[in-house]
């Protein structure tokens, strides 16, 4: 098994669709996707036909690609529509219900480049200050060096750092899931990430890592003396009211009505959370997600100026700004991310100015890259653009 091409590789397939857009399989019965409606306006915020194609993609991409569950939603202005297909738990023939739990994996960047973008704002921090400004001496081996790397190549993949994940012990561990307890120190997680040479000078390419939002979440510690999930939670968790979203910092268990996670046909919902950390260890609902990220494309979370950091992306080429995709699609400019963790895959899709929203969340992910991650892609953008009558 050749590591480098194992687990966590969503980045790198997110920032290759969205490009694109700008220019195991088990037995379980077919079902047709059902829709369900919610909000005082939904007729005439959310057409009959942007319906249908959410209901058609949810049921395609669950029968095509044989997967247990799969749900999603669209959102305009108070309308929102949810579909879903297939199974949330998969050996009791449970329904996968849309408003239903699950692990977000790396969309839990875009809250940690928020947090650090707020404390820019005030004055505790600058996106130019370097790794080694609050992290001393960690990072510092085979031409990986700290003192040349900013908070703003960490935000934006560009800091040459190679990612943890591809470290066999430490993929391994968490695929087998022997125990999801084990505890990962994130200083182990750096040091095994600097054990290898350095990708590229500081600001010169894009690597898609992990280990980037892993010290992201070390330097909010730093900054503030608090977990970065501490600062999650009491800066956007609570002021939104996201009442199903949490950020567990060694708990791998899930709570209350959440979608059994499959990896090939083992449930694998309780899973190790202290190998992600700050760079995917966040539980959410769709309806969580499109709140978070209406709010923060719509410029609650942020001032003017770091809104506008925020979407200084690297090139046209790799639309990645700072913690989030900002890319053209066939109906216009979004805002977009995914998530992938062991039995879950999501994406999803804002308008820029917050209004409209599409998620799509599958519970089969096997930490290998495959087309499932590219049709989720593609449900989402489809319904996402529905939505604009496109």
């Amino acid at each position: 098994m050749r590591s480098r091409k194992f687990v966590f590789r969503a980045g790198a397939t997110l920032v290759a669709a969205a490009a694109a857009i700008t220019a195991v399989t088990v037995g379980v019965q077919e079902q047709k996707a059902t829709v369900a409606s919610a909000g005082a306006e939904t007729e005439a915020g959310i057409t009959p036909q942007a319906a249908a194609v959410l209901q058609d993609r949810v049921a395609k991409l669950r029968s095509e690609q044989k997967l247990p569950g799969v749900i999603g939603m669209v959102r305009s202005g108070a309308s929102t529509q949810y579909a879903t297909a297939g199974y949330g738990d998969m050996f009791r023939r449970v329904p996968a219900d849309p408003k239903a739990k699950f692990r977000i994996a790396s969309n839990t960047k875009a809250f940690v480049a928020t947090v650090l973008l707020q404390l820019e704002a005030e004055g505790k921090l600058s996106m130019n200050d370097t790794v080694d400004r609050w992290l001393p001496g960690l990072v510092a081996a085979n031409g990986n060096d700290g003192r040349k790397i900013t908070v703003r190549q960490l935000l934006n993949h560009t800091s040459g750092l190679p990612d943890y994940i591809n470290n066999l012990r430490i993929s391994g561990s968490y695929v087998a899931d022997i125990n999801p307890y084990k505890q990962w120190d994130p200083r182990t997680l750096v040091k095994a990430a600097t054990s290898n040479k350095a990708l590229s000078a500081p600001g010169a390419e894009y690597h898609y890592a992990n280990t980037n939002y892993v010290l992201a979440g070390m330097i909010i510690q730093a900054a503030t003396g608090r977990h970065p999930a501490d600062e999650v939670r009491s800066r956007i968790i609570e002021p939104l009211g996201l009442t199903d979203t949490t950020f567990p910092k060694a708990d791998p268990k899930l709570y209350g009505n959440w979608l059994h996670g499959y990896f090939t046909i083992r449930d694998i919902s309780f899973s190790n959370v202290q190998v992600l950390g700050a760079a995917g260890a966040m539980v959410s609902t769709q309806e969580d997600l499109a709140d978070f990220t209406r709010a923060l494309a719509s410029g609650r979370l942020l001032p003017p100026a770091q809104q506008r950091e925020m979407q200084q992306v690297v090139s046209a080429k790799t639309p990645y700004g700072l913690g989030v995709i900002i890319a053209q699609t066939p109906c216009g400019m979004a805002w977009m991310h995914n998530g992938a963790a062991l039995g879950y895959f999501s994406h999803w899709y804002t308008s820029p100015d917050g209004k409209q929203q599409a998620v799509v969340a599958t519970n089969r992910y096997n930490m290998i890259p495959t087309k499932v991650d590219s049709e989720v892609i593609k449900a989402a953008q489809d319904s996402y653009c529905a939505l604009k009558g496109k």
